[in-house]
Protein backbone atom coordinates (compact mmCIF):
# COMPACT_ATOMS: atom_id res chain seq x y z
CA UNK A 1 0.00 0.00 0.00
CA UNK A 2 1.51 3.45 -1.40
CA UNK A 3 1.83 6.15 1.92
CA UNK A 4 -0.44 8.48 0.42
CA UNK A 5 -3.05 5.54 0.56
CA UNK A 6 -2.53 4.92 4.02
CA UNK A 7 -2.65 8.26 4.74
CA UNK A 8 -6.26 8.48 3.33
CA UNK A 9 -7.02 4.71 5.37
CA UNK A 10 -5.57 6.51 8.48
CA UNK A 11 -7.49 10.07 8.18
CA UNK A 12 -10.56 7.63 7.51
CA UNK A 13 -10.56 5.65 10.79
CA UNK A 14 -9.69 9.09 12.00
CA UNK A 15 -13.04 10.49 11.01
CA UNK A 16 -15.58 7.41 12.30
CA UNK A 17 -13.35 7.82 15.65
CA UNK A 18 -14.41 11.23 16.13
CA UNK A 19 -18.35 10.38 14.91
CA UNK A 20 -17.97 7.84 17.54
CA UNK A 21 -16.52 10.29 20.28
CA UNK A 22 -19.00 13.08 19.42
CA UNK A 23 -21.76 10.34 20.59
CA UNK A 24 -20.19 9.94 23.23
CA UNK A 25 -20.42 13.48 24.19
CA UNK A 26 -24.04 13.60 22.94
CA UNK A 27 -25.18 10.90 25.85
CA UNK A 28 -23.07 12.56 28.66
CA UNK A 29 -24.41 15.76 27.88
CA UNK A 30 -27.95 13.88 28.36
CA UNK A 31 -26.98 12.58 31.33
CA UNK A 32 -26.24 16.05 32.90
CA UNK A 33 -29.37 17.27 31.83
CA UNK A 34 -31.28 14.33 32.98
CA UNK A 35 -29.69 14.27 36.42
CA UNK A 36 -30.06 17.87 36.91
CA UNK A 37 -26.23 18.51 37.00
CA UNK A 38 -26.14 21.64 33.97
CA UNK A 39 -25.74 24.20 37.20
CA UNK A 40 -23.04 21.75 38.71
CA UNK A 41 -20.14 24.60 37.61
CA UNK A 42 -22.21 27.50 38.49
CA UNK A 43 -22.75 30.46 36.51
CA UNK A 44 -19.05 29.63 34.99
CA UNK A 45 -18.30 28.96 31.30
CA UNK A 46 -15.71 27.87 30.01
CA UNK A 47 -14.32 28.37 33.74
CA UNK A 48 -16.01 25.64 36.39
CA UNK A 49 -16.92 27.60 39.38
CA UNK A 50 -14.54 30.12 38.46
CA UNK A 51 -11.74 28.05 38.39
CA UNK A 52 -9.60 25.65 35.41
CA UNK A 53 -10.10 22.63 37.47
CA UNK A 54 -12.28 22.34 40.60
CA UNK A 55 -12.71 20.71 43.60
CA UNK A 56 -15.92 18.65 42.93
CA UNK A 57 -17.45 19.06 46.58
CA UNK A 58 -20.85 18.08 44.70
CA UNK A 59 -21.10 14.83 42.21
CA UNK A 60 -23.49 17.49 39.78
CA UNK A 61 -20.14 19.52 39.62
CA UNK A 62 -18.24 16.63 38.47
CA UNK A 63 -20.74 15.21 36.33
CA UNK A 64 -21.04 18.42 34.67
CA UNK A 65 -16.97 19.28 34.83
CA UNK A 66 -16.42 15.27 32.96
CA UNK A 67 -18.48 16.69 30.15
CA UNK A 68 -16.74 20.25 29.74
CA UNK A 69 -13.72 18.52 29.91
CA UNK A 70 -14.75 15.81 27.17
CA UNK A 71 -16.54 18.39 25.37
CA UNK A 72 -13.31 20.37 24.76
CA UNK A 73 -11.39 17.22 23.70
CA UNK A 74 -14.33 16.93 21.41
CA UNK A 75 -13.94 20.34 19.92
CA UNK A 76 -10.22 19.91 19.51
CA UNK A 77 -11.20 16.60 17.54
CA UNK A 78 -13.32 17.98 15.36
CA UNK A 79 -10.85 21.19 14.62
CA UNK A 80 -7.98 18.38 13.68
CA UNK A 81 -10.27 16.93 11.58
CA UNK A 82 -11.27 19.56 9.60
CA UNK A 83 -7.61 21.19 9.30
CA UNK A 84 -6.36 17.53 8.33
CA UNK A 85 -9.67 17.07 5.46
CA UNK A 86 -8.17 20.85 3.75
CA UNK A 87 -4.36 19.52 3.97
CA UNK A 88 -4.99 15.88 2.47
CA UNK A 89 -7.54 16.16 -0.13
CA UNK A 90 -7.15 19.74 -1.75
CA UNK A 91 -8.74 18.77 -4.62
CA UNK A 92 -11.88 16.56 -2.64
CA UNK A 93 -14.46 19.98 -2.38
CA UNK A 94 -16.83 17.70 -0.98
CA UNK A 95 -14.92 16.29 1.88
CA UNK A 96 -13.72 19.73 2.62
CA UNK A 97 -17.13 21.32 2.91
CA UNK A 98 -18.18 18.85 4.90
CA UNK A 99 -15.02 18.48 7.15
CA UNK A 100 -15.30 22.35 7.73
CA UNK A 101 -19.47 22.10 8.54
CA UNK A 102 -18.40 20.13 10.85
CA UNK A 103 -16.62 22.02 12.93
CA UNK A 104 -18.67 24.89 12.43
CA UNK A 105 -21.33 23.08 13.76
CA UNK A 106 -19.37 22.06 16.86
CA UNK A 107 -18.42 25.72 17.34
CA UNK A 108 -22.33 26.99 17.57
CA UNK A 109 -23.19 23.32 19.50
CA UNK A 110 -20.17 25.16 22.47
CA UNK A 111 -21.94 28.45 22.09
CA UNK A 112 -25.22 27.03 22.61
CA UNK A 113 -23.98 24.83 25.88
CA UNK A 114 -22.42 28.06 26.78
CA UNK A 115 -25.69 30.40 26.31
CA UNK A 116 -27.96 27.15 28.17
CA UNK A 117 -25.44 27.90 31.74
CA UNK A 118 -24.85 31.40 30.91
CA UNK A 119 -28.71 32.55 31.10
CA UNK A 120 -29.43 30.10 33.71
CA UNK A 121 -31.53 27.65 31.81
CA UNK A 122 -30.28 24.63 33.38
CA UNK A 123 -31.23 22.60 36.43
CA UNK A 124 -35.05 23.35 37.44
CA UNK A 125 -36.00 26.07 34.77
CA UNK A 126 -38.79 25.06 33.34
CA UNK A 127 -39.24 28.28 31.03
CA UNK A 128 -40.44 27.86 27.58
CA UNK A 129 -37.16 29.54 26.41
CA UNK A 130 -35.21 26.73 27.74
CA UNK A 131 -37.37 24.51 26.19
CA UNK A 132 -37.16 26.31 23.03
CA UNK A 133 -33.02 26.02 23.36
CA UNK A 134 -32.78 22.43 24.12
CA UNK A 135 -35.09 21.85 21.25
CA UNK A 136 -32.46 24.55 18.59
CA UNK A 137 -29.57 22.08 20.69
CA UNK A 138 -30.91 19.22 18.94
CA UNK A 139 -31.39 21.13 15.86
CA UNK A 140 -27.55 21.39 16.15
CA UNK A 141 -26.44 18.11 17.24
CA UNK A 142 -28.22 16.42 14.17
CA UNK A 143 -26.68 18.81 12.23
CA UNK A 144 -23.13 18.03 13.53
CA UNK A 145 -23.89 14.38 13.50
CA UNK A 146 -25.06 14.71 9.71
CA UNK A 147 -22.00 16.90 8.64
CA UNK A 148 -19.26 14.55 10.56
CA UNK A 149 -21.26 11.33 8.77
CA UNK A 150 -21.08 12.73 5.39
CA UNK A 151 -17.13 13.60 6.04
CA UNK A 152 -16.54 10.30 7.13
CA UNK A 153 -18.62 8.92 4.44
CA UNK A 154 -16.60 10.54 1.76
CA UNK A 155 -13.33 9.75 3.40
CA UNK A 156 -13.71 6.14 3.14
CA UNK A 157 -13.86 6.73 -0.68
CA UNK A 158 -17.30 7.43 -1.93
CA UNK A 159 -18.22 9.80 -3.91
CA UNK A 160 -20.91 12.84 -2.81
CA UNK A 161 -24.56 12.47 -3.22
CA UNK A 162 -26.17 14.24 -5.90
CA UNK A 163 -29.58 16.36 -5.07
CA UNK A 164 -31.67 16.18 -8.48
CA UNK A 165 -34.78 18.43 -8.03
CA UNK A 166 -36.54 16.51 -10.72
CA UNK A 167 -35.86 13.05 -9.09
CA UNK A 168 -39.03 12.41 -6.51
CA UNK A 169 -36.63 10.18 -4.14
CA UNK A 170 -35.00 13.43 -2.95
CA UNK A 171 -38.01 15.42 -2.02
CA UNK A 172 -38.66 12.33 -0.65
CA UNK A 173 -35.61 11.65 1.02
CA UNK A 174 -35.51 15.33 2.31
CA UNK A 175 -38.95 15.05 3.63
CA UNK A 176 -37.32 12.37 5.97
CA UNK A 177 -34.49 14.24 6.69
CA UNK A 178 -37.02 17.20 7.87
CA UNK A 179 -39.11 14.85 9.64
CA UNK A 180 -36.57 13.25 11.94
CA UNK A 181 -35.49 16.43 13.15
CA UNK A 182 -38.69 17.45 14.64
CA UNK A 183 -38.89 14.63 16.16
CA UNK A 184 -36.01 14.83 17.95
CA UNK A 185 -36.67 17.70 18.63
CA UNK A 186 -39.91 16.86 20.10
CA UNK A 187 -37.83 14.02 22.27
CA UNK A 188 -35.70 16.38 23.61
CA UNK A 189 -38.42 18.71 25.07
CA UNK A 190 -40.28 15.57 26.23
CA UNK A 191 -37.12 14.39 27.85
CA UNK A 192 -36.75 17.70 29.49
CA UNK A 193 -40.86 17.59 30.54
CA UNK A 194 -40.22 14.07 32.47
CA UNK A 195 -37.04 15.08 33.63
CA UNK A 196 -38.47 18.33 35.71
CA UNK A 197 -41.88 16.82 36.24
CA UNK A 198 -41.42 13.16 36.77
CA UNK A 199 -44.53 11.02 37.79
CA UNK A 200 -44.84 8.51 40.10
CA UNK A 201 -47.26 6.36 38.08
CA UNK A 202 -48.60 5.96 34.69
CA UNK A 203 -51.98 7.58 35.95
CA UNK A 204 -50.87 10.39 37.62
CA UNK A 205 -48.41 11.02 34.28
CA UNK A 206 -51.38 10.39 32.32
CA UNK A 207 -53.26 13.40 34.73
CA UNK A 208 -50.09 15.97 34.46
CA UNK A 209 -50.96 15.66 30.31
CA UNK A 210 -54.61 16.88 30.42
CA UNK A 211 -54.44 19.24 33.66
CA UNK A 212 -55.00 22.71 32.06
CA UNK A 213 -52.75 24.10 34.99
CA UNK A 214 -50.35 21.94 33.62
CA UNK A 215 -46.75 23.18 32.54
CA UNK A 216 -46.67 24.05 28.99
CA UNK A 217 -43.84 21.41 28.98
CA UNK A 218 -46.00 18.88 30.33
CA UNK A 219 -48.56 19.60 27.45
CA UNK A 220 -45.81 19.68 24.98
CA UNK A 221 -44.71 16.33 25.36
CA UNK A 222 -48.40 14.54 24.64
CA UNK A 223 -47.41 15.45 20.98
CA UNK A 224 -44.05 13.32 21.22
CA UNK A 225 -45.98 10.08 20.20
CA UNK A 226 -48.06 11.10 17.72
CA UNK A 227 -45.14 12.67 15.69
CA UNK A 228 -42.92 10.04 16.43
CA UNK A 229 -45.63 7.38 14.68
CA UNK A 230 -45.98 9.70 11.41
CA UNK A 231 -42.07 9.61 11.38
CA UNK A 232 -41.69 6.19 11.54
CA UNK A 233 -44.12 5.06 9.91
CA UNK A 234 -43.11 6.92 6.84
CA UNK A 235 -39.46 6.21 7.20
CA UNK A 236 -40.41 2.46 7.49
CA UNK A 237 -42.58 1.78 4.50
CA UNK A 238 -40.33 4.08 2.34
CA UNK A 239 -37.41 2.55 3.39
CA UNK A 240 -39.12 -0.78 2.45
CA UNK A 241 -39.70 0.82 -0.80
CA UNK A 242 -36.27 1.90 -1.44
CA UNK A 243 -34.67 -1.50 -0.44
CA UNK A 244 -37.60 -3.46 -3.13
CA UNK A 245 -36.18 -0.91 -5.85
CA UNK A 246 -32.55 -1.24 -5.74
CA UNK A 247 -30.25 -4.00 -6.04
CA UNK A 248 -27.32 -2.01 -4.50
CA UNK A 249 -25.45 -4.33 -1.49
CA UNK A 250 -24.92 -0.69 0.54
CA UNK A 251 -28.70 0.29 -0.08
CA UNK A 252 -30.26 -3.06 1.13
CA UNK A 253 -28.53 -3.25 3.85
CA UNK A 254 -28.53 0.07 5.54
CA UNK A 255 -32.26 0.15 4.67
CA UNK A 256 -33.06 -3.28 6.38
CA UNK A 257 -30.49 -1.48 9.43
CA UNK A 258 -32.58 1.37 9.43
CA UNK A 259 -35.85 -0.66 9.72
CA UNK A 260 -34.84 -2.81 12.78
CA UNK A 261 -33.06 0.09 14.54
CA UNK A 262 -36.72 2.26 13.98
CA UNK A 263 -38.62 -1.25 15.78
CA UNK A 264 -35.93 -1.25 17.87
CA UNK A 265 -36.77 2.77 19.21
CA UNK A 266 -40.41 2.84 19.04
CA UNK A 267 -39.84 -0.30 21.40
CA UNK A 268 -37.68 1.48 23.68
CA UNK A 269 -39.75 4.19 23.60
CA UNK A 270 -42.71 2.30 24.77
CA UNK A 271 -40.64 0.86 27.62
CA UNK A 272 -39.47 4.26 28.26
CA UNK A 273 -43.28 5.15 29.01
CA UNK A 274 -43.76 2.30 31.19
CA UNK A 275 -40.73 2.79 32.98
CA UNK A 276 -41.28 6.10 34.17
CA UNK A 277 -38.66 7.53 31.77
CA UNK A 278 -35.50 6.31 34.16
CA UNK A 279 -32.22 8.24 33.33
CA UNK A 280 -30.55 5.07 31.75
CA UNK A 281 -33.17 4.50 29.58
CA UNK A 282 -33.52 8.20 28.42
CA UNK A 283 -29.35 7.69 27.39
CA UNK A 284 -30.70 4.85 25.77
CA UNK A 285 -33.75 5.97 24.34
CA UNK A 286 -30.97 9.16 22.61
CA UNK A 287 -28.50 6.59 21.41
CA UNK A 288 -30.76 4.84 19.41
CA UNK A 289 -32.39 8.46 17.78
CA UNK A 290 -28.96 9.37 16.79
CA UNK A 291 -28.19 5.62 15.58
CA UNK A 292 -31.45 6.24 13.15
CA UNK A 293 -30.36 9.29 12.18
CA UNK A 294 -26.54 8.30 11.04
CA UNK A 295 -28.23 5.39 9.12
CA UNK A 296 -30.58 7.49 7.36
CA UNK A 297 -28.04 10.17 6.53
CA UNK A 298 -26.21 7.09 5.38
CA UNK A 299 -28.42 5.53 3.15
CA UNK A 300 -29.80 8.86 1.81
CA UNK A 301 -26.01 9.32 0.47
CA UNK A 302 -26.03 5.95 -0.93
CA UNK A 303 -29.62 6.18 -2.85
CA UNK A 304 -28.24 9.62 -4.34
CA UNK A 305 -24.93 8.61 -5.41
CA UNK A 306 -24.00 9.12 -8.69
CA UNK A 307 -22.42 5.58 -9.51
CA UNK A 308 -23.66 3.01 -7.72
CA UNK A 309 -21.54 0.11 -6.45
CA UNK A 310 -22.25 -3.55 -6.99
CA UNK A 311 -20.16 -5.63 -5.23
CA UNK A 312 -17.77 -5.19 -2.38
CA UNK A 313 -14.72 -6.11 -4.53
CA UNK A 314 -15.19 -3.13 -6.91
CA UNK A 315 -15.90 -0.90 -3.82
CA UNK A 316 -12.43 -1.30 -2.84
CA UNK A 317 -11.16 -1.21 -6.14
CA UNK A 318 -13.26 2.53 -6.38
CA UNK A 319 -11.57 3.55 -3.18
CA UNK A 320 -8.04 2.19 -4.27
CA UNK A 321 -8.44 4.55 -7.47
CA UNK A 322 -10.06 7.38 -5.44
CA UNK A 323 -7.48 7.50 -3.15
CA UNK A 324 -4.60 7.38 -5.60
CA UNK A 325 -6.59 10.61 -7.48
CA UNK A 326 -6.42 12.89 -4.53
Amino acid sequence: MSDTMQSHHTFRNYAWGVLLVIIGVILWGAFVRATGSGAGCGSHWPLCNGEVIPRPERIETLIEFIHRGSSGLAFLGVAILSVWAWRLTPTNIALRSWSALSLAFMVSEALVGAGLVLFGLVAENDSITRAVIIAIHLFNTFLLLASLTMTAWLASGYEPPVWLRRDPKTWLILIGVLGLIILGMSGAVTALGDTLFPASSLVEGFRQDISSTASALIRLRVFHPVIAGLVCSYLFIFTGWLVSKSDEVLVQRFGRLLQIFILVQITAGFINLILLAPVWMQILHLLLADAVWIIWILLSANVLQPEKLATQDTDRMKQAVYYENL
